[in-house]
């Protein structure tokens, strides 16, 4: 009897090495698109994190920009550059300058002479009062008497605190009698800055570090220093060292993406670490080195597969003499041979979908990670509201079991404002982001019209005000500052219907405009009491108001008109033949712009 039986025969490891050798070169194509698209994703988030950091800065120094120029404009003020040795004056100014800067928000107020001597200061009973200080040396001070406005960033001489000063010259009979300064406190911006890998770096004019979220970094240089720089900082003294240390910063540790902001002229930068990118790669490459290992060891089992098909042919072929005497043996030997072939095929299935299943989780796990960085950023805001929903909730669960149906409905009431206020808190995070621009640009005035009228529309129902809108169809479109307008509109309506809660029902709003030659008018009346003949004279002095003092501070009229020249509008006051008070802004007419949509709903 010829032996039918053969040695069982191994893979060709050879084989399967220079298989490994061909395919482990895509490993490296993978490396960089995966680099490639990491790094985009990191730069995409930094980019919008920078864009809020950029909007909060600039929205702080807007506040207080034109403030000085508001403010040298007080009597009290010029009292003192008239005579600075009556101790009435200065103690008069000294008192009105601390309650300005109290209700402002702003960190130091003060006002000098034309040689740099500080006459009066809101910090004057403090310890480390500026009065008495002279800052002829700082930047601001000679910008200012040269009729600019001063702008400056640095650390106090006095204080040790740092800040951004606006200066305004206070002008008498046409000639600069003296300077008034407004510091505003820039360190709460540092705080911002959570407790994230990134790092926020904001370096002024020198290249040095001024605002940053490492305080070993501050009042660094990013950048070799000129002999000029030198000087000039030893002259002007803005930082706490007059020789700042360079910053080192080690070569291939961060990811800087950087921002510059031409009104300062200051960089804002944001520094991720490397390793952010590096992580997510080398989970990537463990990935792609473990796929290609299971494809090896499919083509290996491929091959052995193969192998016993050909060792089964010759079998076959060297027994077939001996056929009748062994059919039987042969067919069990063939059936447990199927059976072992099926069992191959279904683990390779269940290896397939397993992988299958394996690439979907990876799917879901990035969708959540993008999904939790998206929501990161309005989760805190919305934490309060709605643990406050919770317990209004619960108490209302409370009041049913009690029979206080009219209680229950009170908290259910509630719960409505809650779920308003979480869609205003969405709003604005969306709006807050959107970066205003002081060039003239064209805005279409009639959704301007209809964001401030969304977010009065709330008040104007609970007044019972009836609003008449006579607007014409087509889109009115005029030369502004998209934000300002709506700003200046906001606060114009505001005041409408704070003169309307002096007048029982009926309440009215009419609103209507028109384009007269190259300007278009648009005109706010309601039919309250209207102005008198002293608002009419005095009402765009700043502070002047008929409000009591909780009701508002007399400025809202004042910026409106400050807002509506710097955007070569007009601002005109009067009272209609038929009752209650006419305002008009007249604006430009600019060229049709691209921007037709409202950011609110006007029916809210």
């Amino acid at each position: 009897m010829i032996s039918t039986s053969t040695p069982p025969r191994r893979p060709r490891w050879r084989s399967l090495a220079l298989l490994a050798l061909c395919l482990a070169p895509l490993l490296w194509p993978l490396h960089h698109l995966a680099e490639r698209y990491y790094q985009d994703q990191l730069a995409s988030q930094n980019r919008q994190t920078l864009d809020l950091y950029v909007a909060n800065l600039l929205g702080t120094l807007h506040r207080y920009e034109t403030l000085p120029q508001i403010l040298s404009e007080l009597p009290a003020l010029r009292g003192v550059l008239d005579d600075p040795f009556r101790l009435e004056s200065v103690t008069n100014a000294n008192r009105l300058l601390k309650e300005i800067a109290q209700q402002t928000g702003a960190e130091v107020m003060y006002l000098m002479d034309v040689s740099g001597n500080t006459l009066a200061a809101s910090n004057w009973d403090k310890r480390d009062t500026f009065v008495g200080r002279n800052f002829a040396f700082r930047p601001y001070f000679i910008e200012a008497m040269q009729g600019k406005l001063g702008r400056f960033f640095g650390q106090g001489t006095t204080s040790a605190k740092r800040g951004y000063f606006f200066a305004a010259a206070v002008r008498e009979h046409g000639r600069v009698a003296g300077v008034l300064v407004v510091k505003v406190d820039l360190d709460h911006t540092e705080t911002l800055w959570g407790r994230t890998p990134e790092q926020l770096l904001l370096t002024d004019q020198n290249g040095v570090v001024v605002l940053t979220s490492r305080p070993d970094w501050r009042f660094r240089a990013t950048r070799p220093l000129s002999e000029v720089e030198r000087q000039a900082i030893v002259a002007i003294q803005p930082y706490p060292t007059q020789a700042p240390q360079p910053l080192v910063l080690g070569p291939g540790t961060w990811i800087s993406q950087t921002r510059d902001i031409r009104e300062t002229g200051w960089q804002v930068s944001i520094l991720a670490p490397q390793q952010l990118v590096d992580r997510s790669v080398q989970t990537v490459m463990a990935i792609g080195a473990a796929t290609l290992l299971v494809l090896m060891l499919l083509a290996g089992l491929v091959m052995q597969r193969r192998r016993h098909y050909i060792d089964r042919i010759g079998f076959e072929a060297h027994a077939r003499q001996e056929l009748e005497k062994r059919v039987i043996e042969r067919t069990a030997a063939l059936e447990g041979l199927n059976t072992r072939l099926k069992s191959a095929v279904l683990e390779r299935e269940n290896a397939q979908q397993e992988l299958v299943q394996a690439q979907d989780e990876l799917v879901q796990a990035g969708k959540l990670s993008v999904l939790g960085t998206m929501s990161a950023s309005i989760s805190h805001e919305l934490n309060q509201p709605l643990a406050a929903i919770r317990s209004y909730a619960e108490n209302a669960e409370v009041l049913l079991d009690h029979q206080r149906t009219e209680d229950a409905r009170g908290n259910l009431k509630l719960i409505g404002e809650l779920t308003g206020r979480m869609a205003s808190i969405i709003a604005h995070l969306r709006a807050f982001a959107r970066r205003d621009r002081h060039a003239p640009e064209s805005v279409a005035l009639q959704p301007a019209l209809d964001d401030a009228l969304a977010l009065l529309a709330k008040r104007r129902r609970a007044m019972a005000v009836e609003l008449v809108r006579d607007l014409p169809d087509a889109t009115l479109w005029v030369q502004a500052g998209e934000t300002r307008l709506r700003q200046v509109l906001g606060n114009l309506l505001a005041n409408a219907l704070d003169a309307l809660t002096e007048k029982a029902n009926p309440r009215t709003l009419w609103l209507s405009a028109e384009t007269r030659e190259e300007h278009v008018h648009l005109l706010i009346r309601d039919n309250g009491p209207g102005f008198s003949s002293q608002a009419l004279a005095h009402a765009r002095e700043p502070f002047f108001t008929t409000k009591t003092r909780t009701q508002g501070l007399g400025l809202g009229l004042a910026i409106c008109d400050s807002l509506m020249r710097t955007l070569g509008g007009e601002l005109l006051l009067a009272n209609h033949p038929e009752g209650g008070a006419l305002l008009t802004l007249r604006l430009r007419v600019a060229p049709a712009g691209v921007n037709l949509q409202s950011s609110e709903d006007p029916s809210a």
